[in-house]
């Protein structure tokens, strides 16, 4: 059942290990087939180093294990939550990166400093308020992805493909679990940039038009980056 998606999802999550985002089992990686709605994701605690492709985990959009021999990832239900608010998501990501987790647990989001970001991000990345005690308590992952979606707010989730949790670290969605893992790699390095920028002294974001400039550029009916399509 849904080989290729298998194989995605399970290059995706090697992939946040390749480019530096996971270590351990810190993480994991979702991606969502349109037709049935099922979502293929991570088992819960296994290992990269021994992981397959078959040892992905096929759930419906209820969180009950379609197919796999394993339990699906602990932040499964953050994922599902995501998927049922954005149609437009085809993967998901979660990682506890270094540098973004770092804004994260200072409760802070990432300002567009300069135009990489802007290239990438229409506008701030923000970051969640924190979960109260009972949030906690009870419903934790479903509390997580409810966070997650008050911040967005009425946002294009895909203008803006990253949302840092308060005190835990950051959600990364995309078109599927490739563009999703782009987007985790892209929000790293501009996190890595953004600590820099305020170590320098600098706390004031670009200019709107300059931002409007680099995103709108690359992104939406108007964009002119690359070669276009063919003809």
């Amino acid at each position: 059942m849904l080989e290729k998606l298998k194989n995605d999802v399970f290059r995706a999550n090697l992939d946040l290990v390749e480019k530096g985002l996971v270590i351990h089992t810190w993480g994991n990686a979702s991606g969502r087939d349109k037709d049935s709605g099922f979502i293929v994701i991570k088992p819960s605690g296994l290992s990269y180093d021994f992981m397959k492709p078959d040892d992905m985990v096929v759930i419906d959009p209820e969180g009950k294990v379609v197919e796999g021999r394993y339990k699906s990832s602990i932040d499964a239900t953050t994922h599902l939550l995501l998927y049922r608010t954005y149609e437009s998501l085809g993967g998901v990501v979660h990682t506890h990166s270094s540098y973004a987790t770092s804004w994260a647990q200072a409760g802070r989001g990432i300002p567009p400093f300069g135009t990489t970001h802007a290239d990438h991000f229409y506008g701030e990345v923000p970051c969640t308020r924190i979960l109260t005690k009972k949030e906690t308590e009870h419903d934790y992952e479903i509390n997580t992805g409810k966070i997650i979606i008050e911040k967005l707010g009425a946002v294009d989730p895909l203008t803006v493909p990253s949302v840092l949790v308060n005190g835990h670290g950051p959600f990364c969605w995309g078109t599927d679990a490739e563009n999703a893992v782009y987007n985790a790699v892209v929000l790293e390095e501009i996190a890595r940039m953004a600590f820099y920028t305020v170590l320098l002294g600098k706390t004031e974001p670009i200019s709107q038009f300059l931002l409007d400039k680099h995103f709108k550029r690359k992104h939406g009916s108007d964009a002119y980056y690359g070669q276009g399509k063919s003809e």
